[in-house]
């Protein structure tokens, strides 16, 4: 191995080597796209954020590399991380409750996703 290559990740991907599509040629993972940094942002602030959009949040996963699929009613199945979890899209407004939010938040620090 050239070195240690956890230095060279970037800290909203630390610990997901292997899970991303989005490797470069010399082993390091890129970031996220900007606009996901700003929803990594909302999902870890303190106190609890209950403005986070849920079409933001569902854009992160699929940028993490999620699998997204429509289920019964409103809910949404997300397969990450090698789990499938089933979340309520909310309506009629877009904002994600501090529950489901508190939730995704828990769901990412246990796989090293941090802002």
């Amino acid at each position: 191995m050239r070195g240690s290559t956890t230095q060279a990740l970037s800290p909203t991907c630390a610990g997901l080597r292997g899970q991303l599509p989005t490797v470069s040629s010399i082993d390091t993972i890129q970031p996220v796209k900007r606009k996901h940094t700003k929803t990594l942002a909302a999902l870890f602030a303190h106190p609890v954020s209950a403005n986070i959009q849920w079409r933001a949040i569902e854009a992160l996963f699929k940028d993490l590399g999620a699998t997204v699929t429509e289920r019964e009613g409103s809910r949404v199945g997300v397969e990450l991380f090698g789990e499938i979890r089933v979340f309520h899209r909310p309506h009629p407004s877009p904002d994600t409750d501090k529950g489901a939010v508190a939730s995704i938040r828990r769901w990412l620090e246990e796989h090293g996703v941090k802002p």
